[in-house]
């Protein structure tokens, strides 16, 4: 097994199954003891901001702001610096926790020894 688990979320409300997804398996890899790296890109960057996740609804899916709060607790969860800009959010208006960095940083960690990177 991966001794760390790189996920990256694209999608937000514009495609609710898969952004549960992405969710979930973050969550549940770091409930299973995993070493988890979040990223939050395209729509699901706004869930970085406070009060987003509880505007997330989906039929049969584990609360998103239980999710979230499970990974930020054990886990990291970085916003991609591109999709931060684009949608006017800076640093001093993301939860505690997160982090914005860029591709060069998502590479790196995706790249390491002992990875799996998965993209939702």
């Amino acid at each position: 097994m991966a001794k760390k688990l790189v996920l990256k979320v694209t999608a937000g409300a514009d495609a609710p199954e898969r952004c549960s997804q992405a969710f979930t398996v973050a969550a549940v890899a770091v409930a299973s003891g995993v070493e988890v790296s979040l990223w939050l890109t395209g729509e699901s960057a706004w869930f970085a901001l406070p009060g987003r996740a509880t505007e997330f609804a989906l039929p049969h899916a584990a609360p998103l702001p239980e999710l979230l709060d499970g990974v930020l607790a054990d886990g990291r969860v970085t916003l991609c610096t591109q999709c931060a800009a684009r949608r006017g959010i800076e640093e001093k208006d993301v939860l505690p926790g997160v982090r914005i960095a860029g591709a060069q940083v998502f590479v790196s960690e995706a790249l390491g020894d002992d990875v799996q990177a998965l993209v939702y």
